[in-house]
């Protein structure tokens, strides 16, 4: 790959995880257990999809081939996404979601607080835009964490099985690849896997306060990075992306 092509596929990463947790948040959207909560996960999800935006239209101007935002959006098949494998995921209950959300933000802080100070101004310039809303939603996922795990006997239970249940997902994060190194070595990305220790004191810290167990790191599920995905992302992409496969090019 060249160094224009690691770039693009740098930016998909992020961008990628981005779009598809922000849809997947869309799909809660009249659902959540109170109004509150809906105005909540709906500007969470918008401020996701905002992220998508400026990164896909980069990586679109990085690729060179004329791909703005959209196409990039709307017509990639599966294999060609790189969104990690916990995003695609599927809601499950509040408290699945709200698991998967607190994994996410408490790395994306720690990740993108490292890109603002990248060599690529652009790429720092959006990193730090974005951080000043994951502090919101940190917080929000955090509070959520906290009064489902320490809250009543159900809903301890069903937030422990959230943990559980997608605990697997959490070392692909933190995995490095030749693409990551490229760009490590060139200022422009970051070592991920220096990540882990403060994520882990953040995520442990935590737990114990929500009277939750951290669950042992052992099974591990990987693959995103090669265009490897669970089954839930196709789904997800078929309905994101119908209105545009089944009219191209519409305008409206």
């Amino acid at each position: 790959m060249t160094d224009r092509d690691m770039l693009f596929d740098y930016l998909l990463r992020l961008g990628d995880n981005s779009l598809i947790l922000g849809q997947r948040l869309a799909e809660w959207i009249g659902h959540t257990p109170m109004l509150e909560e809906d105005l909540a996960l709906t500007n969470v999800g918008l401020d996701l999809i905002g992220q998508a935006r400026m990164l896909l239209t980069y990586a679109g101007e990085v690729e060179g081939k004329g791909r703005d935002e959209d196409r990039l959006a709307f017509h990639r098949d599966t294999a060609e996404w790189r969104n990690l494998l916990l995003l695609e995921q599927p809601n499950g209950d509040f408290a699945k979601t709200m698991a998967r959300q607190f994994f996410f933000d408490q790395f994306q802080y720690l990740q993108f607080e490292a890109l603002s100070v990248s060599s690529d101004e652009r790429l720092a310039a959006i990193a730090a835009k974005s951080l000043k809303e994951i502090v919101y939603h940190r917080r929000h996922s955090t509070d959520w964490i906290l009064r489902l795990g320490d809250g009543t006997a159900e809903s301890h239970e069903k937030m422990q099985t959230a943990i559980d249940e997608l605990w697997g997902f959490v070392p692909e994060m933190f995995e490095m690849d030749a693409t990551d190194e490229a760009l490590l070595a060139a200022g422009i990305g970051i070592d991920v896997a220096r990540l882990r220790p403060a994520w882990d004191a953040a995520v442990n810290a935590i737990l114990a306060e929500a009277t939750l167990a951290r669950p042992e790191d052992s099974l591990s599920v990987r693959g995103s990075r090669e265009g490897k995905h669970s089954e839930h992302l196709g789904y997800l992409l078929a309905e994101m992306q119908f209105l545009q496969r089944a009219y191209p090019d519409a305008k409206w």
